[in-house]
C-alpha cells in the first residue's frame, strides 16, 4: 500500500488525515473511536496496552450517547489518569483495518500538558511514557499512532511566517 501515510506490522493502514471542521461527518465509513495526542514539549504521551502489547496513543471507542470529544477526554482519564478539559480538535484519521480492509475513522484531539502522578495501572493499560520518539523504549510502538501524533502537532501549530 504505497499511498498510505503509515502501515503497521499487521497490515492496518492510516490512509488519510482530514484537517476539517470537527462537525464534519463522513458517510463512507463509521467513526467508532477517538484518540488523544498529548504533548509535553517534544514528548508525546503513549500508553502500553496490555492486550495489544504495544505502545499507542490514549483513546478508544466512543460510547453510545457520547461525542468524540467526550470519548477522548474519558479515555485519556481512564488510560493515563490525566484530565485535560481543553482538547483541540486536530482532524479525522481514516484507516483500513484487518485482512478485510474495513474502513473507519477516528477523531483526533491534541493538547499540551504537564506530566503528573495520576496514572494507576489497570486491566487495560500497564504503563505510560512521555516519549521523545528517539530514546529506546521497551516493547513495540504503534507506528500509526506515532504518525497521528506528529500530524496532530502539525495541525495545532500556528502557521509559520
Amino acid at each position: 500500500m504505497t499511498d498510505a501515510l503509515a502501515v503497521d506490522d499487521m497490515g492496518n493502514a492510516l490512509v488519510a488525515f482530514h484537517r476539517v471542521a470537527e462537525k464534519t461527518r463522513f458517510d463512507d465509513a463509521p467513526l467508532p473511536a477517538a484518540l488523544v495526542a498529548l504533548w509535553h514539549g517534544d514528548r508525546l504521551l503513549i500508553v502500553f496496552d496490555r492486550f495489544r502489547q504495544r505502545w499507542e496513543l490514549p483513546g478508544g471507542m466512543i460510547d453510545p450517547g457520547e461525542t468524540p470529544r467526550q470519548a477522548a477526554r474519558r479515555e485519556l482519564r481512564e488510560e493515563a489518569g490525566i484530565d485535560v478539559p481543553d482538547l483541540t480538535f486536530a482532524g479525522y484519521a481514516r484507516f483500513v483495518l484487518g485482512p478485510e480492509r474495513c474502513p473507519e475513522y477516528a477523531a483526533l484531539y491534541t493538547a499540551e500538558a504537564t506530566p503528573g502522578d495520576g496514572f494507576v495501572p489497570n486491566d487495560e493499560i500497564s504503563a505510560i511514557c512521555w516519549w521523545d520518539g528517539v530514546q529506546p523504549i521497551d516493547g513495540r510502538v504503534q507506528i500509526l499512532d506515532l504518525t497521528l501524533g506528529r500530524l496532530a502537532r502539525d495541525s495545532a501549530a500556528p502557521p509559520r511566517p
